[in-house]
């Protein structure tokens, strides 16, 4: 049933929406890159601090692993808590050196759950954050959950609004083919189904999803 559910809306919103080309990035260090600045900001500010990073040259994991802290946080100021994410993104450039002699190649034979892990032991890592790495830049078949993940899983009732971030994970993980490429699609259809209806304030009237059994009797992010 719940296999069906989520087959169904994945079927509207991609027939509405159309593919959504995600992650923005050409090349895997500048995805990885992406997903630790977008930490608490919008696009728009992660791509000016990306943009600044190419433009100095510094937009590879050599650059990036011996340049100084402090004109990290300065290249990528336009990001926002520019000094924490500098020592965020510094944590995984360390990380990849020190683990995997600075090379992504070296991450193809190793486990995704073993991965995993060694990810969230990253200071300043976090799951979501984790899991767009894998899924994006890795090409991990790893379902990415957000706050518009878990708004449209509770009101749609395929979950309970108390559920944590693994359990909203496992409903989609378990209910939908292993296929990285779904889950990277699926992931982006339902952060454009956030931001146009499924906001805090819900416009359901005009929602593609207006005609699936929801409710609004939970207030969720």
């Amino acid at each position: 049933m719940i296999a069906e559910q989520l087959n169904e809306i994945y079927q509207l919103l991609f027939e509405r929406f159309g593919p959504q080309h995600w992650w923005p990035g050409e090349t895997q260090f500048e995805i990885i890159t992406g997903a630790i600045l977008t930490q608490n900001t919008n696009w728009g500010n992660v791509e000016k601090a990306i943009a600044n990073l190419k433009s100095a040259g510094r937009l590879t994991f050599e650059e990036l692993y011996h340049l100084d802290l402090s004109q990290l946080a300065e290249l990528i100021r336009p990001a926002g808590y520019y000094n924490i994410k500098a020592r965020r993104l510094k944590n995984f450039i360390n990380w990849l050196f020190d683990s995997y002699a600075g090379n992504l190649m070296n991450l193809e034979s190793i486990d995704t759950d073993k991965l995993r892990t060694e990810l969230l032991a990253i200071k300043g890592i976090g799951c979501e954050t984790a899991d767009s790495i894998l899924l994006y830049a890795l090409n991990r078949p790893v379902f990415v959950v957000d706050a518009y993940t878990a708004r449209v899983a509770v009101r749609h009732e395929l979950i309970e609004p108390n559920a944590d971030y693994e359990q909203l994970q496992e409903l989609f993980q378990s209910n939908l083919p292993q296929d990285t490429r779904l889950f990277n699609e699926y992931h982006a259809l339902l952060v454009r189904l956030g931001k146009e209806f499924c906001r805090p304030m819900a416009k359901c009237p005009a929602c593609l999803l207006e005609k699936l059994p929801h409710t609004l009797k939970h207030e969720y992010f």
